[in-house]
C-alpha cells in the first residue's frame, strides 16, 4: 500500500462527509441509536475539536478526531477507516496521531467510548495501552458501551 498522509483538515468536504456517514451507518446498525454518541459534521468543526484525515493517493481512506475538554483531557471521537482500506495499520497512525495532539497540547490522558460489538477497535485502542473504566462525563453505562483511557501524563489520581 502506498504511503498514507494525515492531516489536521476540514470535515466538511464530500469524501470525508462519506466517511463519517458509512461510520453512522455502521454504528447504528449495531447499537441502539441513543447508545450512539456520534458528533455531526458541525460539531467535528467545533473550536473544541481536532480533526484529522488519512487519505492514500489522495483519497480520503479513514478520519478520527480529538475533542479537548475543558478540564484537560482529550476524548477520541469519530475512528474510522474505510473497511477497503484496513489492514495497513491506518487506525494505528490515526490514534497514534490523535495521541502525538493531546500530548502537543497538554493533555492528561485520552479517554473514549466504544462498544462491545467493536472487537478490531478494542483489540486496536488496547495494543495502544488503552485500559477500561468506567463511565466519565455525561455517559452512562449502559450495557453496550466500553469506557477507556490512557495516561499521558505521570499524575495522582
Amino acid at each position: 500500500m502506498a504511503d498514507v498522509a494525515i492531516a489536521a483538515e476540514s470535515p466538511r468536504q464530500d469524501a470525508v462527509v462519506a466517511l463519517v456517514t458509512a461510520l453512522d451507518r455502521y454504528l447504528l446498525d449495531l447499537y441502539p441509536a441513543d447508545t450512539c454518541h456520534l458528533l455531526d459534521i458541525a460539531e467535528l468543526e467545533a473550536p473544541d475539536v481536532r480533526f484529522f484525515v488519512a487519505r492514500k493517493d489522495g483519497v480520503p481512506v479513514g478520519c478520527a478526531a480529538l475533542r479537548v475538554d475543558a478540564t484537560g483531557y482529550g476524548e477520541v471521537k469519530r475512528m474510522y477507516v474505510d473497511p477497503a482500506a484496513r489492514g495497513h495499520r491506518i487506525g494505528d497512525r490515526l490514534l497514534a496521531r490523535l495521541e502525538e495532539q493531546a500530548r502537543a497540547e497538554g493533555l492528561s490522558a485520552l479517554l473514549l467510548e466504544s462498544g462491545i460489538h467493536q472487537h478490531e477497535a478494542l483489540a486496536l485502542y488496547r495494543k495502544a495501552g488503552f485500559a477500561n473504566r468506567g463511565p466519565y462525563a455525561c455517559y452512562e453505562d449502559n450495557g453496550v458501551s466500553v469506557f477507556m483511557e490512557k495516561l499521558l501524563t505521570e499524575t495522582v489520581r
